[in-house]
């Protein structure tokens, strides 16, 4: 209870702030409850509704309001499951969602007008790592001969697509399409499948201004499946594969009808996967709002990897909740938890599957916006040549380090995160990576190099009506 001048002080302020959000830190800070140092916020909007689809790595969000970080910023959020990804954007656009959970290509996408044109930005990456490659049981069968196993029986990992492409072709010699699932377009697991089929030599198909499909010249016919729906879509034989994140790969292994072959974390370690998105318009006309959801999701990020995840277990609780992901908690847990199951009983130690936080994951780097654009540049999505310059300027348009150092500032201000958690230093570029399945290297600041570098994809000059595109 505070004495009586302590509440004169906060009948003053309270008085000086009229029409405004006095937060809750403002008030603490008032009565000498918060660091000397902590800086306050005046809240522009405090009642907000975000959106999400109903996968693990929507985890920072339903954390940080199950533990209260929104509130501890004077925000009161609502969190609301999506039916898929296009009515998730278009409802942050519309403005009846504030912000949400979102494929690392969506704001990169709309920003550049591919689909829907709208300036989308990012101060927050949700996580690294997280998605998986499933094949069903036949097809697992089919490729089992082609995949080197141990001294264990057990097969060897990584599993490269090269086990894939004799199936495929007797598919092919068969007269039927090999068809996969994949979530969106612009999605992480879109570009990840890519990759991986391009790794071992099968064309998954490009896209055109003309042809949307994306299956011109394809060897596997991919489409969009929304990811809840993708054990039952493979289970009913629609597709014989898909590329998803959790806990939908994990469920088609408790369900006895598919076996993941492959990890994002082995296609491309610490991959960058969501990020939190809102419209430009709305970052600008509430900065104070945006710092505090910053601050909140930083906060649940570090909760989530502190301690060697040792708060994993109660994560799985929160995730399987029927508002959350709502699947059944052993499902969460085996990817969560710091494992993942192959094939059946095949579990193996994975800590990294899931990252929030460590290794700067929480960061928007330049340089992880330019891999997903040069992903649109070499299927198409993207059909004419463009700089260095440009994917820079792109990059530095949709990622917001500015708001999220601002952020992460406040909270070492206050002790609730250390110093070193955060890159204060960096330019925005990683540091060049061949931690890919195909050794290829990776350098942010020179994307018309890599685009030239790569196997299958169009190269720097070239468009989806050259009649040459597909190979070097």
């Amino acid at each position: 209870m505070a004495n009586k001048d302590e509440s004169k002080i906060v009948d003053f302020a309270a008085a000086r702030l009229t029409g405004a959000i006095v937060t809750t830190a403002v008030l603490s800070f008032l009565i000498g409850a918060n660091s000397a140092h902590a800086e306050t916020l005046i809240l522009e909007k405090d009642q907000l509704k975000f959106g999400f689809i109903k996968l693990t790595d929507m985890a920072p969000l339903a954390v940080a309001k199950e533990l209260g970080y929104f509130e501890d910023e004077g925000l009161y959020v609502t969190l609301e499951a999506q039916a898929n990804w296009k009515v998730l954007l278009d409802r942050v656009i519309s403005g009846e969602l504030d912000g949400a959970h979102m494929l690392a290509g969506q704001p990169l996408a709309a920003t550049i007008g591919y689909g829907t044109k709208a300036h989308i930005v990012t101060p927050f990456s949700m996580d690294l790592n997280g998605n998986g490659i499933t094949v069903s049981n036949e097809v697992w069968q089919m490729m089992k001969p082609n995949i080197p196993h141990g001294s264990d029986g057990k097969p060897i990992h990584p599993i490269k697509a090269d086990a894939l492409k004799p199936v495929i072709e007797q598919f092919s010699a068969d007269g039927k399409s090999f068809n996969m699932g994949m979530v969106f377009p612009v999605s992480t697991h879109n570009y990840e499948l890519r990759y991986w089929l391009a790794a071992a030599g099968i064309n998954p198909g490009f896209y055109s201004p003309a042809d949307s499909s994306g299956q011109i010249k394809a060897d596997v016919l991919l489409s969009v499946t929304p990811p809840p729906q993708m054990p039952a879509t493979l289970e009913a034989g629609t597709i014989s594969g898909y590329s998803v994140g959790e806990p939908w790969n994990q469920q088609a292994v408790i369900k006895g009808i598919g076996v993941p072959v492959v990890t994002d974390y082995e296609i491309w370690k610490n991959n960058p996967e969501k990020v939190f998105g809102l419209t430009a318009a709305f970052a600008d006309d509430n900065p104070n709002t945006t710092l505090a959801i910053t601050k909140a999701l930083i906060r649940a990020a570090r909760w989530l990897d502190e301690n060697d995840n040792a708060n994993r277990m109660q994560a799985v609780e929160i995730l399987s909740r029927s508002e959350n992901v709502g699947a059944d908690n052993a499902v969460i847990a085996n990817s969560m938890t710091g494992t993942f199951e192959y094939e059946k009983g095949d579990k193996r130690s994975v800590p990294d599957f899931n990252v929030f936080y460590r290794y700067f994951a929480t960061y928007p780097y330049y340089s992880d916006a330019v891999w997903y654009l040069t992903q649109m540049r070499r299927w198409g999505q993207i059909p004419e040549a463009k700089s260095d310059a440009w994917y820079d300027e792109i990059a530095k348009k949709v990622y917001r380090p500015d708001i999220y150092l601002k952020a992460a500032r406040m909270l070492v201000d206050e002790g609730r995160i250390d110093k070193t958690d955060i890159p204060w230093d960096t330019d925005g570029y990683r540091a060049p990576t061949s931690d890919f399945i195909d050794g290829v290297t990776y350098d942010g600041r020179k994307p018309n190099s890599y685009i030239d570098g790569l196997t299958i994809g169009l190269k720097t000059q070239q468009t989806t009506s050259d009649a040459d595109f597909v190979s070097n």
